[in-house]
């Protein structure tokens, strides 16, 4: 799995002060310091709207279409996703869930299913099905790749519901290098999402 951000906006959070400040026709009160301040107000008053001024993108590969069907369901997200109907998967690879990894019996099992997918899938095209109709027999566990673009206030949302420790391992694994990422780029926005190194979770403190 790899998380790799394409682009966010520059000087985000002096961005975000200037926006707010509108509010507040506080322009005089800018300062080199002040955005601080400022963007822990913001935060700490629920003032979140603001937040949308300032956006990021990241291309993940090498996650599952299982991981990619739930993050979709961000709707206030932009997606563009690895096609299947396009993309030739006979040389698919897949994701194997840990619990899966660790037990002999249930791994030759998945390793079993997924070469019959896979050989089902070739045997299909052969047969002349084309790609798209040939890709109902792929599994969930086929690795996808997948860009994704969201305001920052968006972002604070799905790290809430993705970081959790009730999110599945995977998404959150894949959350959690989002937020590593954007607390090198935005550390006052994100300061508050405090990470779990051991657990792999994150819990929201109060400023």
């Amino acid at each position: 799995m790899k998380v790799e951000i394409l682009a966010i906006t520059p000087d985000a959070e002096k961005l975000i002060e200037k926006a707010g400040r509108t509010c507040y026709l506080s322009f005089d009160k800018i300062t080199e310091d002040s955005t601080e301040k400022f963007i822990r107000m913001l935060v700490k008053s629920g003032h979140e709207s603001v937040l949308e001024h300032a956006y990021a993108t990241f291309r993940i590969s090498g996650g599952s279409r299982a991981f990619t069907h739930q993050i979709v369901r961000h709707r206030l997200c932009s997606f563009s996703q690895q096609s299947q109907r396009y993309v030739d998967e006979k040389g698919f690879e897949v994701v194997t869930p840990h619990s899966i990894e660790k037990n002999k019996e249930a791994k030759s099992l998945f390793d079993n299913f997924i070469k019959n997918a896979k050989d089902t899938y070739m045997r299909l095209q052969s047969m002349g099905i084309r790609k798209e109709d040939a890709r109902f027999v792929l599994p969930n566990a086929v690795e996808s790749e997948i860009v994704i673009s969201a305001n920052f206030r968006e972002w604070r949302h799905v790290l809430k519901e993705r970081c959790d420790k009730s999110a599945q391992w995977e998404i959150r694994e894949i959350a959690l290098e989002i937020l590593l990422t954007l607390k090198k780029h935005a550390p006052l926005i994100f300061e508050d999402f405090e990470i779990d190194k051991v657990e792999k979770t994150v819990s929201i403190k109060k400023r």
